[in-house]
């Protein structure tokens, strides 16, 4: 199961005089990810490189800015990719010592400090959410609350006309369960809209 990450983690490894500062975080897309690697850059303008790995469904990316093709970026993506990581970027700001550190240096420190920071971080389940519509008398409306409720599910609206319309929102796993529940206790006076 994909798993996300609930909040920022930092980590510093200093290798050969050379200073790495890691971070990896929750984003939703790659824009929101350029965004949080321009602001490094501007936060660290002595740095010699901001490099950044992101796995967000089809946005994902891999970035050397300027270190040797194939050191950073992939390195780095290839540790979000190895957890079952899902909407995470990692960074890594380097500070040049001064020493040559090889290419399998420069794999090991990306990787090592991208590892480190995500040992503190907390792992997060990604649940799919259903959106469901619905319709009923409003003899049932105290049911239909109840059991969202104790489905986990979350109201997004309720609208009181000749019936009362719900619209909310649920773990996919349980919608069908639920749906199959409602009918039942509804006694088919419960009408469901695809999208409303």
């Amino acid at each position: 199961m994909p798993q996300s990450i609930s909040s920022a983690v930092e980590s510093e490894l200093l290798i050969k005089k050379s200073r790495f500062l890691g971070c990896v975080q929750p984003v939703p897309d790659r824009a929101s990810a350029q965004a949080i690697v321009a602001r490094l850059r501007e936060q660290h303008p002595g740095a010699a490189h901001v490099c950044w790995a992101l796995m967000a469904g089809g946005h994902s990316a891999a970035v050397d800015d300027g270190e040797p093709s194939g050191t950073a970026g992939k390195p780095m993506l290839e540790v979000l990719r190895h957890q079952d990581l899902e909407g995470v970027l990692a960074t890594v700001v380097r500070y040049y010592g001064g020493i040559q550190l090889g290419a399998g240096g420069l794999v090991r420190a990306y990787t090592d400090c991208v590892a480190q920071a995500l040992k503190s971080a907390t792992k997060v389940p990604i649940v799919k959410v259903r959106t469901l519509h619905c319709a009923v008398p409003y003899a049932l409306e105290g049911l239909l609350r109840r059991e969202i409720e104790n489905a986990g599910g979350a109201l997004l609206s309720v609208q009181h006309g000749d019936l009362v319309t719900f619209a909310f929102s649920l773990a996919d796993t349980a919608a069908d369960a639920l749906v199959a529940h409602l009918n039942e206790a509804g006694q088919g006076r419960i009408s469901w809209q695809e999208n409303a």
